[in-house]
């Protein structure tokens, strides 16, 4: 799961898929990360706290971090948020397998309609809406692989 820094979208989005891997008793790893490096180490937003929370769901275990090369190679599938993000980490691909395995979240939910996840930072009450659209696609995704 990947956003700009690693505090709002992308560790609702692993907190989420998290719970739907022991609902659905997966033995899947997930992990997420910003395509900057501003906020590495810190705990996610704490707005995103709060919304993972009211849903049963406990991020504060999390701490941001920077997607490297490496993630390629260590994860099936790169879940991003938006099309500058999936610029960014594509830009970082190896090879086009590597690439290949990049693809926008909601088009879990939304099949080639290349749909973003909006960055709520700059408004609080995005972050519901974030929750609600991440938490779809991510269902729609888990169903297809059980």
């Amino acid at each position: 799961m990947v956003c700009l820094g690693n505090i709002c979208r992308s560790p609702l989005a692993e907190g989420i898929m998290k719970d739907k891997i022991k609902k659905y008793q997966l033995d899947w790893e997930v992990d997420s990360a910003g395509t900057g490096s501003w906020h590495a180490g810190e705990l996610p937003d704490v707005r995103s706290i709060d919304t993972a929370r009211k849903y049963g769901i406990d991020i504060t275990d999390q701490r941001a971090r920077q997607f490297k090369t490496a993630d390629f190679d260590h994860f099936d599938q790169i879940f991003v948020m938006d099309r500058a993000n999936r610029r960014d980490i594509l830009r970082l691909a190896p090879s086009t397998a590597h690439g290949a395995k990049v693809d926008l979240m909601l088009n879990q939910s939304s099949p080639g309609e290349d749909r973003e996840v909006p960055d709520p930072y700059y408004d609080d009450d995005g972050f519901e809406m974030v929750f609600r659209m991440v938490d779809e696609a991510c269902e729609q995704f888990v169903r297809q692989h059980v």
